[in-house]
C-alpha cells in the first residue's frame, strides 16, 4: 500500500512539474557608471523595479578610469549579459566607439547597449540622429538643454548679459565639442564667447592649479558668466571651478545640478539625472521586455528641464534672481 502511495506522489509531483509554467531566467544589465550608482543609476534602478519585469542590473563603478572598460567589456561577454547600460560620453565612446567603428571587435556588437548622460551623441558619432542611432545594436537617450536656450535663460536672469566665458580641456573630445558648438552659436545670438583653454599643449588631463590662474584671465576680460559643462574633469573638480568663480565675481551656470545644490554653482538648467536613468531603463525594458530592436529605437530625449538657483551664492555676488524668474526656478538652500 505505502509503495501504491508513494507512487501516486510521485506522479502527482510530475504532473505539477509539467503544469506549472517555467518562469524566465532574470534578465541581466551590465551596467556601467562612470561615478557609480549616483543619481542617473538610481534612475535606472528605480524604473527597472517599478516596471515589474524580470530583470536585474549590475552595477560596475568606472571611478572616472577608462582604463578599467576592457575587463568590463570582457565581463560583458564572458557571462553573456542580455544588455549593457553606459554613464556618459567617454564610456560610451569605449563600448561602442563610433559609427565607423562597428565592425571593430574591440567594441560590442553583439550585445545590445543603451548609453546615457552623453552630451553630443551626434557630433561624437555615436549615434547618427534622433530617428534611429545608426547601429542594430544601440539605443540611447539625450538629456541636454539647447545651448540657445541657456543662453536666452542667463539673459533673462541678467538682461545685461552679453558675454559668456568658457574653460575647456582639450584632453576630452566632448569639452572641445562644446567649445566648438558655442563658438559658433554665441555670435548669433549677440553674445561674445571668451574661451580659454585651461593648459593647452598637454596630451592628458591639464594640471587643476591653473584653473585659478584661467579663472581670472576671464575675469579680467569682463566675464561675469562662465558655462560649465561637457567635462567630466571640470565636473570631477567643480568645487575648485565653481568656488575660484565666485571669489572672481563671476556667476557659474551649468548642466550639472549637483554644482548647484552641493558647490558654488550660481544657476542649472537641466533635465534631472534620475529621470534621464529612467529614460535609459524606459530603453532598455524596449528592447529586453518588448522584444524591440535597438537600433529601430529613435534616441529618447528628456523634455522637462528645471531651473535650480543657488540663493547663497547669489547673495555672495549681489545677483539675486528677477521675481519673474523665482516663480518658475527652485531655490537652494530651502
Amino acid at each position: 500500500m505505502k509503495a501504491v502511495v508513494s507512487g501516486l506522489a510521485a506522479a502527482f509531483c510530475l504532473l505539477a512539474f509539467f503544469a506549472t509554467p517555467t518562469r524566465a531566467d532574470t534578465k541581466v544589465i551590465l551596467g556601467i557608471f562612470y561615478y557609480g550608482c549616483d543619481e542617473p543609476c538610481q534612475g535606472v534602478q528605480s524604473e527597472l523595479a517599478e516596471s515589474g519585469y524580470d530583470v536585474k542590473m549590475d552595477v560596475r563603478n568606472l571611478h572616472q578610469d577608462i582604463s578599467r572598460l576592457p575587463a568590463l567589456l570582457e565581463e560583458a561577454r564572458s557571462r553573456k549579459v542580455d544588455l549593457v547600460i553606459t554613464h556618459g560620453t567617454s564610456a560610451t565612446l569605449g563600448t561602442v566607439g563610433r559609427l565607423e567603428d562597428a565592425d571593430d571587435p574591440r567594441f560590442l556588437s553583439e550585445i545590445p547597449v543603451v548609453f546615457t548622460q552623453v552630451a553630443d551623441p551626434f557630433g561624437t558619432g555615436i549615434a547618427e540622429s534622433f530617428e534611429r542611432s545608426g547601429r542594430e545594436n544601440v539605443a540611447g537617450t539625450f538629456n541636454r538643454v539647447p545651448e540657445a536656450v541657456n543662453i536666452e535663460v542667463i539673459r533673462s536672469y541678467d538682461p545685461d548679459f552679453d558675454r559668456l566665458g568658457l574653460l575647456y580641456n582639450s584632453n576630452e573630445e566632448n569639452s572641445v565639442i562644446k567649445h566648438d558648438e558655442l563658438a559658433a552659436l554665441a555670435p548669433t545670438l549677440g553674445v561674445e564667447l571668451i574661451a580659454l583653454e585651461i593648459e593647452p599643449g598637454v596630451s592628458g588631463p591639464p594640471d587643476i592649479d591653473r584653473i585659478p590662474a584661467r579663472m581670472a584671465e576671464l575675469a579680467e576680460a569682463g566675464v561675469k558668466w562662465v558655462y560649465l559643462g561637457s567635462s567630466s574633469f571640470l565636473r570631477q573638480n567643480g568645487d575648485l571651478f565653481t568656488e575660484t568663480a565666485v571669489k572672481a565675481g563671476i556667476a557659474v551656470v551649468s548642466p550639472y545640478e549637483s554644482l548647484v545644490r552641493s558647490s558654488s554653482a550660481l544657476l542649472s538648467i537641466a533635465a534631472r539625472e534620475e529621470d534621464v536613468g529612467r529614460l535609459a531603463a524606459q530603453q532598455a525594458l524596449a528592447i529586453l521586455r518588448d522584444g524591440k530592436t535597438p537600433g529601430e529605437l529613435p534616441i529618447l530625449s528628456a523634455t522637462d528641464f528645471a531651473y535650480v538657483v543657488n540663493m547663497d551664492v547669489a547673495r555672495e555676488l549681489g545677483r539675486i534672481p528677477p521675481f519673474a524668474f523665482l516663480q518658475v526656478a527652485e531655490t537652494v538652500p530651502d
